[in-house]
């Protein structure tokens, strides 16, 4: 299994960094991490923007994803489904747990559920993830 100080590496100078996700926890099974809620992320009203809640979740069902493919294979996203419950203020953390529904030869299905600094639930992101030959 990959480091998760690699992982990370390899996320620092792409969108995922970008954004400032910050993996926790890698494992074939289980995805978590933070990001900070900039006031570049947000919508006018100082609130997490709807496609950085998905982008983050995305980028935890990739990783997970990645975890659980054999050498020479890549995987793209093929469908996503966000449910938007709550807000994440401006200069806050989210919390992300991103957990494996179905990991299959070609394709596997991650949910993460996306929460507050206070713990309250903000959104749930179901997505497919695609298995391809490099």
């Amino acid at each position: 299994m990959m480091p998760l100080d690699s992982i990370q590496q390899i996320l620092d100078p792409l969108f995922p960094g970008l954004m400032g996700v910050k993996l926790l926890e890698a494992t074939p099974e289980r995805v978590t991490a933070e990001l900070r809620v900039r006031p570049d992320l947000c919508t006018a009203g100082g609130i997490l923007h709807g496609g950085a809640f998905m982008a983050f979740a995305d980028t935890l069902g990739a990783v997970g994803t990645v975890l659980n493919m054999p050498a020479g294979k890549r995987t793209t996203t093929t469908d996503s489904s966000t449910k938007f419950i709550g807000g994440a203020k401006v200069d806050t953390t989210v919390t992300a747990e991103c957990l494996a529904l179905h990991r299959g030869r070609t394709t596997q299905v991650w949910q993460t559920t996306i929460r507050s600094a206070e713990g309250r639930l903000c959104a749930v992101v179901t997505q497919t993830q695609l298995i391809l030959d490099a």
